[in-house]
């Protein structure tokens, strides 16, 4: 078959991409940048999700498509790319424009808790699409996964750093429902409905094999990885709740008010479905994570926790400094320091509140910097202390000899930095 897919740049609909092609169908993906796109396998069509609203703009890309998969899903807002924009109106201008053309069978990843219980503008905006796709005349199936669980998704790297902590905080006391699915699983069900005739409109719960709490998920996930005993500290609610108003305000939080509702809701199936379509038990926890990616995984969990503490740890180095050498720390004996390395007095006040400013600056920076900025920002700072040493060194060398090592100490932070800057993705 030709099959359209959308969301084929995400965690769930990349891997569908391959599973489609593996399987011998063409593979058109609408995305937003097709220039950037680089496997040529796949045929690939310009969309928006965020302004093609009406299934006019839908309908030339569906020329010649047997099928249509819509795998597009966010879990935050961020400007334009809000929930009804991505997960109903335009997924509805698509449903309306396959009910127009010849595609003969849609579809479509939602989310299960999307239903008359549903709440949150997540679960509604999802359900939203559900249901107009259910009133066309299509052949239609509707997926509801649980929390996916898979290698380089956002759940499992979230829910593997948390496992990974010395001590885990749970919400409350941890007794909220989850059962979470493989992606393994999610696939193959997607791949089942495309290929097994299935009753029109079909809602097919994709849960793993059984409920669990937050607690046991969390604790099985550390046992997976050989970290031993997990130790639990709850965490209570109201406590949650402020931590996801704060959590709102930063971008690439998972947690806000919307995730929190949706986790003290539960999110639990029933299995029956999915098995017969799969004809075996979908994956159970304790296969999450095989035994010979325990090591990278366990790793990986600590390095999630680790690095972000030895960036915040080096961001209070350089504000702490800065504010100290800006008045903190008394102005007359910061100018002698400065004559002694060959400053003149006009000079002084400017490289004192210059540097001072300067050290601020980068603090800041290493908080609010991503990628290849940050990267070359710990350059700077490293070429910055390297710079400080030397001058110091030749300037005052007795700074080597003093109890409190202040330029000892610039050895452990220029190896801290140069881990940084080697364990920094790189855009």
């Amino acid at each position: 078959m030709v099959v359209l897919l959308t969301g084929a740049s995400g965690f769930i609909g990349s891997h569908l991409a391959q599973a489609l092609l593996a399987a011998g169908h063409q593979v058109v993906c609408a995305v937003r940048d097709p220039d950037r796109m680089r496997d040529k396998r796949m045929r690939y069509v310009r969309a928006d999700f965020t302004r093609d609203f009406e299934p006019g703009a839908w309908l030339p890309r569906l020329a010649g498509v047997d099928a249509v998969i819509n795998a597009v899903g966010i879990i935050r807002e961020t400007g334009t790319q809000t929930f009804d924009a991505i997960h109903a109106r335009a997924p509805c201008a698509l449903f309306a424009a396959c009910a127009a053309s010849r595609v003969r069978k849609v579809i479509q990843i939602s989310a299960l808790g999307a239903d008359e219980q549903a709440r949150s503008s997540y679960h509604l905006s999802k359900k939203k699409a559900d249901d107009y796709l259910r009133s066309l005349p299509l052949d239609s199936v509707i997926i509801q996964p649980s929390l996916v669980f898979g290698r380089g998704g956002t759940s499992a790297r979230l829910f593997t750093t948390l496992a990974g902590l010395p001590l885990i905080g749970l919400p409350g006391d941890g007794r909220q429902q989850v059962q979470p699915v493989h992606l393994d699983d999610v696939v193959a069900a997607v791949m089942g409905a495309l290929e097994h005739p299935l009753d029109r409109g079909t809602i097919l719960p994709v849960v793993g094999p059984e409920p669990m709490t937050m607690r046991d998920f969390l604790g099985g996930l550390r046992r997976l990885m050989g970290m031993g005993r997990a130790h639990f500290m709850p965490v209570p609610m109201p406590f949650m709740r402020l931590g996801a108003a704060a959590g709102k305000l930063l971008p690439s939080s998972l947690l806000d008010p919307e995730t929190l509702a949706m986790l003290e809701r539960g999110n639990t199936g029933s299995a029956a479905r999915l098995s017969a379509l799969l004809g075996r038990s979908p994956r159970p926890l304790a296969q999450f994570i095989p035994p010979e990616e325990a090591d990278t995984a366990r790793l990986k969990a600590r390095l999630n926790w680790l690095l972000p503490l030895l960036r915040i740890a080096i961001a209070l180095v350089w504000i702490v400094t800065g504010i100290v050498s800006l008045g903190l720390y008394p102005v007359q004996e910061s100018y002698a320091l400065l004559g002694r390395t060959g400053i003149p007095p006009l000079l002084q006040p400017l490289m004192l509140y210059g540097a001072a400013l300067l050290d601020f600056a980068f603090g800041i920076g290493t908080l609010a910097l991503r990628g290849r900025w940050r990267r070359r920002l710990w350059l700077a700072q490293l070429a910055l202390i390297l710079f400080y040493t030397v001058i110091i060194t030749f300037r005052l060398p007795e700074f080597w000899l003093h109890p409190y090592g202040p330029l000892l100490k610039n050895l452990p932070m220029l190896a801290a930095i140069w881990l940084l800057y080697e364990m920094e993705e790189k855009d």
